[in-house]
C-alpha cells in the first residue's frame, strides 16, 4: 500500500473505536513490513504518539510474535525493538499479551530439539516483556506467574538431559541455558513472595511457585546425574539448579519435613498439587535425595528425627526409585536406601516395618535387580545394599529370607546371622534372638532344606554353604563356652546333616550316570562316524548331537564333573560336623 493511502488509513483508524477484521490485518502487515525491513523507529514512534494510544491498544498485541523473535536475532540491534515492546506492555491488554506469548512458548517444533528449542523460552533475554508484564499485574499476577511456569516447564522437559560433565558444559540442547535463564525468570517473584508473606497475591504466588519447584524436582533433576564432590569443585549449571529449586522452597516459607514426610500439599494447593499424585510422589523421591544423599538444603533440615523414622519415610521414595527400570532412577534409589540406612543402628530394626508395604517391596525390588539387571555396576550395588539393610535387621526379622526363594539371597541372609551371632557373643551387646531359645528358632527356619529330599542342591549350592558354615560355627562355640542350646543344636544338626547326606547320594548318583551316559554316547558316536563317512553328511550328525541336549557334550560333561566337586565340598562340610558332635559326645 503506498503511504499516502496509508495515511488515509490511519487517519480514519484515529476516528473510530470500532476495527473491522481487515483492519487488523492491515495494521500488522505494516507493523510487520517495518519489523523486517528494520525500520522499527517508524513503527515506534507511531505507537507513541497519543492520538494512536487506542489503535494500539485494539490491534498492537498481534505485533509481539514478530517483535519478539527479532529481538532474539543476533544479526540487527534490538534496542528498538525492545523499546517497541516496552510500549505494548504498557499500552495494550496484559491478558492478551501473557496468551500470545504463552502460545508462542507453546508452539515452538516439538521435534526441533536443540537450543533453538530452549531459546523459545522468552526467559531468555535480560529485559524480556514476559516478567514486565507480570510484575506489573496485581490480582492476576499469580494466575500468569503459573500459566508461563507451566509452559515453559513442558518446553524444558523436552530436552535431552546430558549425562556427563562435558555435556552439561557444551549443553548442546540448551537445557543449561534453559534452567539457568527460568532461575533469573523467578527471582523477582521469590523476593515479592519473601517481602509480602502476609497478602492474598504472595500466597498465591508461594502456590504457583511452589508448583514449580516440584515440577523441576521431577523434570530435569530426577534424570540428572549429580556429584556433590565434582560439584564442589567445578561449575555446574544443573548443580546450581538443584541447589537454587531447594533454596526457593525454602525461601517460600516451605518445610521440606512436611512435603517429604507429612504429604502436606493437600489443603489450599488442591486444585494446583494434586492433579497427578505419582508424579508428586516423584518429585519427594528427588527432594528426599538431594537432601539426603547430596546434602543440599541439609543446613535447614531439622535434626530432631531419628533415623529409624527418617528411613521409614525415606522407604517409599526408595521403593518408588527401584521400580523403575531406569539407570539414573535406580541409582538415585540405591543411594538413598544406603544413606538412610547408614545412621541406623545395626541390628536394631524391628520385625514389625517388615509389615509395612515398602519394606516388604524395596527386598523384592534389590533381588530383582541382584537377577535381572543388564547393568552389571547396579547388580553389584544392589547386592552391597542389600547386605547393609540385612545387617541393620534385628534378628526376628530375619525371619524376611522366607520370602526370598533365590538361594544366592538367602545365604547373604544365613552368613549375616552368623556375622550377627558372631559379634553379639563377643561383645556386650544385647539381642534377645541371638539367645537359647529365639535363636534355636531362628535356625530351625534357617537351617532347612525347602523342597526336602528333592532340593536341587547345586542351584542352592550358597544356601548349603553357609548353612553348613553357620552350623559347624555354633557347634564350636557352643562345644567350646555352653549356652545351654548344645542338645537342640545337635538335633537340628542332624536332622539337616541327613537329609543332606540323602541329597547327596541321589545328586551324585545323577551325575554319574549322566556322565557315563555322555561318554557311551560319544564312543558310539565317533563309532558311527567311522563306519558312515563318505556315506552320510556331517550336517545331519551334528544335528542328531544337538537333540541329544542344550549343550555341546563337551560342556555338559565340564558342568556335571563341577557339580561332583561341589557335592564333595559339601559332603566334607557335614562330615566335620558329624566329627564336631561325635568327638563332644565322647
Amino acid at each position: 500500500m503506498a503511504a499516502n493511502q496509508l495515511e488515509d488509513v490511519v487517519q480514519r483508524w484515529r476516528t473510530t473505536e470500532v476495527f473491522k477484521p481487515e483492519d487488523h490485518k492491515l495494521f500488522l502487515n505494516a507493523g510487520h513490513t517495518c519489523i523486517a525491513q528494520d525500520d522499527c523507529t517508524q513503527l515506534l514512534d507511531f505507537i507513541k504518539e497519543e492520538a494512536n494510544q487506542h489503535i494500539v491498544r485494539s490491534m498492537g498485541s498481534g505485533l509481539l510474535p514478530a517483535l519478539v523473535n527479532e529481538v532474539w536475532r543476533k544479526d540487527r540491534s534490538p534496542a528498538n525493538c525492545q523499546a517497541i515492546l516496552d510500549q505494548l506492555v504498557q499500552i495494550c491488554s496484559m491478558k492478551e499479551l501473557l496468551n500470545i506469548l504463552l502460545q508462542q512458548v507453546e508452539d515452538t517444533d516439538p521435534n526441533a530439539i536443540n537450543l533453538r528449542t530452549a531459546k523459545a523460552i522468552i526467559l531468555m533475554h535480560p529485559a524480556n516483556p514476559y516478567k514486565n508484564m507480570l510484575l506489573r499485574m496485581s490480582e492476576s499476577k499469580a494466575c500468569g506467574l503459573a500459566l508461563a511456569l507451566d509452559s515453559l516447564q513442558k518446553q524444558i522437559s523436552k530436552l535431552p538431559v546430558p549425562y556427563s560433565h562435558k555435556q552439561e558444559q557444551e549443553d548442546v540442547y540448551g537445557l543449561c541455558q534453559s534452567c539457568t535463564a527460568v532461575l533469573t525468570f523467578v527471582q523477582p517473584f521469590v523476593q515479592e513472595v519473601k517481602n509480602q508473606d502476609t497478602n492474598s497475591v504472595a500466597t498465591k504466588l508461594r502456590a504457583a511457585l511452589l508448583k514449580f519447584c516440584m515440577a523441576s524436582l521431577r523434570e530435569p533433576l530426577l534424570h540428572v546425574q549429580l556429584d556433590r564432590e565434582a560439584n564442589m569443585t567445578e561449575i555446574s549449571p544443573l548443580w546450581n539448579f538443584a541447589t537454587e529449586i531447594m533454596a526457593i522452597l525454602a525461601v517460600i516459607q516451605e518445610s521440606l519435613p512436611k512435603i517429604l514426610f507429612y504429604h502436606p500439599l493437600r489443603g489450599k494447593e488442591d486444585t494446583i498439587l494434586e492433579k497427578d499424585a505419582c508424579h508428586l510422589n516423584e518429585s519427594r523421591a528427588c527432594m528426599a535425595y538431594l537432601l539426603f544423599v547430596q546434602l543440599i538444603a541439609i543446613e535447614v533440615f531439622p535434626t530432631v528425627f531419628c533415623p529409624v523414622f527418617v528411613l521409614q519415610c525415606n522407604m517409599e521414595y526408595i521403593n518408588l526409585l527401584l521400580s523403575r527400570k531406569d539407570e539414573s532412577w535406580i541409582l538415585k534409589g540405591l543411594d538413598l536406601h544406603v544413606k538412610s540406612l547408614e545412621r541406623v543402628t545395626d541390628c536394631s530394626l524391628p520385625v514389625e516395618l517388615l509389615d509395612l508395604k515398602p519394606f516388604h517391596e524395596v527386598p523384592k525390588n534389590l533381588i530383582t535387580i541382584m537377577i535381572d539387571c543388564p547393568i552389571q555396576h547396579l547388580r553389584g550395588k544392589s547386592l552391597v545394599v542389600f547386605q547393609l539393610f540385612i545387617e541393620k535387621l534385628n534378628g526376628e526379622a530375619k525371619r524376611i529370607m522366607k520370602t526370598s526363594h533365590h538361594a544366592g539371597v538367602e545365604s547373604i541372609i544365613i552368613k549375616n546371622i552368623k556375622n550377627q551371632v558372631e559379634r553379639y557373643r563377643k561383645s556386650a551387646q544385647e539381642d534377645s534372638w541371638f539367645e537359647e531359645t529365639p535363636l534355636i528358632s531362628l535356625l530351625r527356619d534357617t537351617i532347612i532344606l525347602p523342597q526336602g529330599h528333592e532340593t536341587d542342591l547345586l542351584h542352592g549350592m550358597d544356601r548349603v554353604m553357609e548353612s553348613l558354615n553357620l552350623l559347624r560355627y555354633l557347634l564350636i562355640q557352643e562345644r567350646n563356652n555352653s549356652t545351654g542350646i548344645w542338645i537342640d543344636l545337635c538335633h537340628i544338626a542332624d536332622s539337616y546333616t541327613k537329609l543332606l547326606r540323602l541329597c547327596l547320594s541321589m545328586s551324585k548318583s545323577y551325575c554319574r550316570t549322566e556322565l557315563k551316559r555322555l561318554r557311551e554316547d560319544k564312543k558310539i558316536k565317533a563309532k558311527e562316524f567311522k563306519e558312515v563317512s563318505g556315506k552320510r553328511s556331517v550336517q545331519s550328525l551334528i544335528v542328531k548331537t544337538e537333540m541329544l541336549g542344550n549343550m555341546p557334550c563337551e560342556a555338559q560333561d565340564k558342568v556335571l564333573q563341577c557339580a561332583l566337586v561341589t557335592y564333595d565340598l559339601m559332603k566334607s562340610l557335614v562330615v566335620r560336623i558329624e566329627e564336631i558332635i561325635e568327638d563332644s559326645q565322647n
